[in-house]
């Protein structure tokens, strides 16, 4: 019995490998601000947004006290600042950041519990999102990023680094969640899903988030991932589940899902009274507190009680510190918070090649053909396999991007000449695309992910959203550069699915430079300012112009590179100017024959060349504007606002747009070549305006 009784002390002693004094200092910090903020702040109407972590609390400190590794990378949520507090972050910033004071995560300008930490010489916290499981995706292309650097880049610094995501069980049922599993376990990725378990999303209880409310028991049998599940109240149990987990990820390079189970003390947010709980509810989440749990725990077998109460005081202090200096923060000025949309010559903190010091090469604007003409297809081709060979940080990837080499056949060959690691085929998930993209960013790397057509892109809007406003919801400390490639628009017929062109979505979406190329040359310029750029590209491949003979030119040199920003004036004349893009160029420039009209291909819509087309308008003094996108609320609508509000009274005739009408592209060619703008209809409305 005797010896029974020291093997259960024993196995109950506190892990001598952690340091149980500063887990016990964050505790109660970290439960110091969560009250301050319920009791003071809110109240004072000093934040307007409050996420209690009390219950959550232990298990993420835990968690961030064994991110050891310097290109660690966490990606949280609402309800992670325990695991920043245990990262590092300075107090002050957290209320700071609460109060949407400036500094901090953001300038004020994100939700203040949307935590971000760019950390050169530690674990990061990847840019959290309000999205529910936005962090997934994002985090398993950061631990991809980890793989490549280890395997292709020999890089020995990150051979124990890892990826980890927290989410609660409410994220369980979102598609990132299941996209990034997908990852993970088919490329055996470094990453640890870390999912906090406390029965409710708001309301919803967990069964009604995956089956019987637990999410590690269903994936039992999932192949290539490593199951933990516990309590995440109980201090030695949390400890050794955590420590087990994390150290499996690192030493496997594979995944795991890490499920413990806490109590939410408060309610979803301070606003939510949790009426939907009954009080035998509510008092077992409390008796499961794991505050006093620790104290049992610790008292005395690590510290005094003397040594506790100090910790409490300390604790206390460095919360009121925090206080004082984030009330003493102003707001931000207003005059700033239109700054870092896009890059502005000041580098961030982290993300992008440029952030780990890339320098471009010298690039010239002037073509220098070799006299063949090629297609815009091997035009493209031929840029990415350039650039592939020169930076090693390019990476390829989409569906059937590998063996098959697209199915516009832009990638041929580039797998077998560079490799599955650096060009290689993802699962059917466009949220795993591009959110995958956006952690290899946050990583230094230059991802070139490929949508296969326009219409396919709907479902990574949130992914896409979140990579073009990195920059400026953490203010400039993290960008996420990626060069998004999309084919899209009609081709010989035309459907709702695959022949959509829409890019004024996308010109709507901040942070995004837009690029629609209307021939060979113009591809090469612009795609080799996006992959050497520091801002993600939309970057629009018109199926109809891939191997359009009226788009064919001679390669204009490895080192021609195209401002964006900047117009072509395809024809000149002084009657009407007609501005343009994509698929329209060949059909204005053939619809003006013998019309004395400037006609301006515009080649990017963000930024757009708001100059060239003012100071056209003023001297032709009519302006048509011809895309194939709809009519209501298209980008020729933003042109028309701008030539009527800068240049009417320069004006001798309305502005006039010739759009699709309101409707999707049409499959049968008959109905297609009605739709679209045709030359003729062109025509006409030049012939109209001109005669005005």
């Amino acid at each position: 019995m005797a010896q029974a009784a020291l093997r259960r002390v024993v196995r109950n002693a506190p892990d001598e490998t952690i340091d149980w004094k500063r887990i016990a200092y964050l505790m109660q910090l970290s439960r110091t601000l969560d009250e301050m903020e319920e009791t003071r702040l809110m109240p004072e109407k000093k934040l307007l947004y409050q996420f209690s972590a009390r219950g959550h609390d232990l298990a993420q400190i835990l968690l961030g006290c064994r991110l050891t590794e310097r290109h660690d990378g966490a990606c949280g949520y609402y309800r992670s600042r325990p695991l920043l507090l245990a990262l590092g972050v300075d107090p002050a910033d957290a209320l700071g950041s609460a109060m949407g004071r400036a500094g901090g995560y953001s300038d004020g300008r994100d939700i203040g519990v949307v935590f971000n930490y760019p950390n050169r010489h530690g674990a990061s916290a990847l840019p959290m999102c309000g999205g529910v499981g936005s962090q997934y995706t994002p985090t398993a292309g950061w631990a991809q990023a980890i793989e490549y650097y280890c395997t292709v880049l020999k890089k020995p610094d990150y051979n124990r680094a890892i990826g980890v995501a927290l989410g609660g069980d409410g994220s369980v049922a979102s598609n990132g969640f299941w996209s990034a599993l997908t990852m993970a376990t088919t490329q055996t990725l470094p990453m640890l899903f870390y999912i906090e378990d406390n029965g409710y999303g708001i309301s919803v209880p967990s069964t009604l988030q995956t089956p019987g409310g637990n999410i590690a028991a269903n994936l039992a049998g999932w192949q290539n991932l490593e199951i933990f599940d516990g309590d995440g109240c109980d201090p030695a149990e949390a400890a050794r589940l955590t420590t087990e987990a994390v150290d499996f990820v690192r030493e496997n390079r594979a995944p795991a899902l890490l499920r413990l189970t806490v109590p939410r003390l408060e309610g979803h947010s301070f606003q939510d009274t949790q009426a939907y709980k009954s009080e035998n509810v509510v008092r077992a989440e409390w008796a499961r507190d794991p505050l006093p749990r620790l104290k049992d725990y610790l008292v005395p077998a690590v510290m005094s009680v003397e040594e506790w109460q100090g910790s409490a005081a300390e604790a206390a202090a460095a919360a009121e510190a925090a206080r004082a200096a984030a009330e003493a923060r102003p707001a931000a000025d207003p005059q700033t918070v239109t700054r870092h949309i896009f890059f502005e010559g000041e580098m961030q903190q982290m993300g992008g090649q440029h952030g780990f010091g890339y320098v471009a090469p010298k690039a010239r604007d002037q073509p220098a053909g070799d006299g063949q003409r090629i297609n815009m297809v091997t035009a493209i081709r031929r840029t990415l396999d350039h650039e592939l060979s020169i930076n090693e940080r390019v990476v390829l990837f989409g569906e059937d991007v590998g063996p098959k080499g697209g199915v516009h056949a832009v990638t041929l060959g580039l797998q077998e000449k560079f490799g599955k690691e650096r060009v290689f085929d993802t699962s059917l998930s466009e949220e795993g695309i591009v959110g995958r993209a956006v952690g290899m960013a946050l990583a230094g790397l230059v991802p070139v992910p490929e949508i296969q057509f326009r219409k396919y892109a709907e479902p990574a809007t949130e992914q896409i959203n979140d990579c073009g406003t990195i920059r400026w919801r953490t203010n400039n400390r993290f960008a996420a550069p990626i060069v998004l490639r999309m084919p899209g628009g009609f081709f010989k017929c035309g459907d709702p699915w695959h022949s959509q062109t829409n890019e004024v979505a996308f010109v709507h979406q901040p942070g995004w430079q837009v690029a629609v190329p209307s021939n060979a040359e113009d591809a090469v310029g612009l795609l080799r300012t996006a992959l050497r750029g520091n801002d993600p590209v939309i970057f629009f491949e018109h199926r109809a112009m891939l191997d359009h003979a009226w788009a064919r030119r001679p390669y204009p040199g490895d080192d021609f590179a195209l401002p964006f920003g900047k117009a072509r004036l395809t024809r000149t004349g002084d009657a009407i100017t007609i501005v343009t893009w994509g698929a329209m160029v060949p059909r204005c420039e053939e619809a003006a024959d013998g019309v004395s009209a400037d006609v301006i291909d515009l080649r990017t819509l963000m930024p757009w060349d708001r100059e060239a087309v003012l100071a056209s308008v003023r001297r032709t003094r009519r302006c048509l504007i011809v895309h194939e996108d709809l009519g209501t609320a298209g980008f020729g609508a933003e042109i028309a606002a701008v030539v009527a509000d800068e240049a009417f009274m320069d004006l001798d005739a309305p502005v006039s747009r010739r759009t699709m009408p309101d409707i999707p592209s049409p499959h049968n060619p008959v109905l297609l070549d009605w739709a679209v703008p045709s030359v003729d209809r062109i025509r006409a409305k030049i012939q109209t305006l001109v005669e005005f």
